[in-house]
């Protein structure tokens, strides 16, 4: 399984619009509002790199207002 942050930035004004229309996605974990340079902080998981592609490419690049994302992809800590 692939996990991955996704921090999107949102046109101003569009916040709850954008965190309404991706809450909903089976493969988002978790959703938050976040402060600072990103405006929302998604928690992906898919199984592998290729569904996280499509879901940049079906999901995100698809909801209006979305200026751009960031995507984190974690790795294995080993500490």
């Amino acid at each position: 399984m692939i996990e991955a942050f996704v921090m999107v930035v949102v046109k101003p004004g569009y916040e709850d619009d954008i965190y309404n229309a991706l809450k909903g996605d089976g493969r988002i974990k978790e959703i938050h509002r976040v402060y600072g340079e990103y405006d929302i902080l998604l928690r992906v998981e898919v199984p592998t790199v290729e569904d996280l592609d499509r879901f940049h490419d079906e999901v995100l690049r698809k909801v209006r207002n979305i200026e751009m994302t960031e995507t984190l992809i974690a790795s294995a800590y080993r500490g």
